[in-house]
């Protein structure tokens, strides 16, 4: 079956970097497009990023320039590079096939504070 495991998450002080890993299995994983999404304390789950099949990112306004979503398909593995990391960055990080929703993991908790 499907599996998303995504790791990654710590606390970092605002301004620092944090590289999330989402690693898929149980389908076509080159096939689809992926999707970083996060939910933070008492918020719906929310959109961070996007990445077709071959590639071409996609990005929510509020993350722009500061994050940086890739693949490796031979890896089975989408990425999140989060840079100049703020306050309200903080939340746990998901993983999921962007336009057919798998069963979601268990997320990466993501705590920027100082």
């Amino acid at each position: 079956q499907v599996q998303l495991v995504e790791s990654g998450g710590g606390l970092v002080q605002p301004g620092g970097s944090l590289r999330l890993s989402c690693a898929a299995s149980g389908f076509t994983f080159r096939s689809y497009v992926m999707g970083w999404y996060r939910q933070a304390p008492g918020r719906e789950r929310e959109l961070v990023a996007f990445i077709t099949s071959v590639g071409n990112p996609n990005y929510v306004d509020s993350v722009k320039g500061r994050f940086t979503i890739s693949r490796d398909n031979a890896k089975n593995t989408v990425y999140l590079q989060m840079n100049s990391l703020k306050p309200e960055d903080t939340a746990v990080y998901y993983c999921n096939r962007h336009f057919s929703w798998a069963s979601w993991g268990q997320g990466t908790q993501v705590t920027v504070s100082s």
